[in-house]
């Protein structure tokens, strides 16, 4: 009984249309790919990253997503290209969508960049309507007894400005509100629905060298869906050219750490881990880990430099 309550509330959180359903991400500063497809190539090489988050461990029908990202500039360093394929299940509903990316780099000064981007993909979701513990309906008992499977087109679409030593972006998601399904009762009522809702994500980041070994690089990101959002401040310092240490809060959520450390200097490795201060006992602790590896270019200039792209 605990679980079928658990995911009809996870469910119900969702459809209602008030709350975030993107991914969400603790190291998107280290791979804004996940987030604005204006970021493809800011890397200045080909860059391929995995990530993998668990959110709420223990907690049955609790959101997991995994990511796989590829992206790097061409023509001169002018134009993005990139390819993202996403995994993220939340109780009865699972989605898996692949995204083919571009963006158009302007060089606007000898310090300053700006990328307009833009991505199109499919996804694929699936509800497993057998999971959920619901009260029987006439009208719609044989719809809530089997998977039901639907396949949509989405477009996203962002804004990126970066220098060695900062970044702002915007981005939108979902820009065409893609609708997947209406339950309606005999009387024409819906009493069901799904829609990707937009969702507008801005960030920004500035670093500041407090000495030949620390680097301070505050960063910000706010989100929006359905006119209500959050927003997470994040307090990073990049050590010895080495290691990256930070932490955060996230409004109405709760707080957590972060770190990424360059094994070499094409390779590195991050993690973070947050419990959700506020309902700790009740949804568990999450844990993000990524991988990312640089396939050419001086990366060495990227590990040395206070830009934490």
């Amino acid at each position: 009984m605990r679980k079928h309550y658990i995911l009809l509330l996870l469910l119900s959180f969702v459809i209602i249309g008030k709350a975030q359903q993107d991914p969400q991400y603790n190291l998107y500063q280290f791979n804004q790919m996940v987030i604005n497809p204006a970021y493809a190539g800011a890397r200045d090489v080909l860059a391929v990253v995995a990530s993998v988050r668990n959110q709420w461990t223990g907690f049955d029908g609790a959101p997991r997503t995994s990511c796989l990202s590829i992206h790097g500039p061409i023509m001169n360093k002018h134009l993005g290209l990139g390819l993202t394929v996403v995994s993220d299940k939340m109780g009865p509903r699972s989605m898996a969508g692949v995204y083919g990316n571009i963006a158009y780099i302007a060089q606007l000064s000898s310090k300053y960049k700006l990328s307009f981007g833009l991505n199109a993909g499919y996804n694929r979701f699936q509800f497993d309507f057998n999971k959920l513990n619901l009260k029987d309906n006439e009208s719609s008992s044989a719809y809530f007894s089997q998977t039901q499977t639907y396949n949509k087109l989405d477009a996203n679409g962002g804004l990126y400005l970066r220098s060695n030593t900062f970044f702002v972006g915007l981005s939108v998601t979902h820009l065409f509100n893609p609708s997947l399904f209406s339950v309606k009762d005999s009387s024409g009522t819906s009493i069901l629905s799904y829609s990707l809702k937009t969702h507008q994500f801005f960030t920004m980041g500035k670093s500041f060298k407090l000495s030949d070994n620390c680097i301070f690089a505050p960063t910000i990101m706010f989100r929006q869906v359905n006119g209500k959002g959050n927003g997470d401040l994040n307090l990073n310092f990049f050590i010895y050219k080495k290691v990256w240490l930070g932490m955060f809060y996230r409004g109405g959520y709760g707080s957590g750490f972060l770190m990424q450390y360059y094994v070499t200097n094409k390779f590195r490795v991050a993690y973070s881990f947050d419990t959700g201060a506020r309902d700790a006992r009740k949804l568990g602790a999450s844990h993000e880990v990524m991988l990312g590896f640089d396939f050419s270019g001086n990366t060495k200039s990227k590990v040395i430099s206070p830009r934490f792209l």
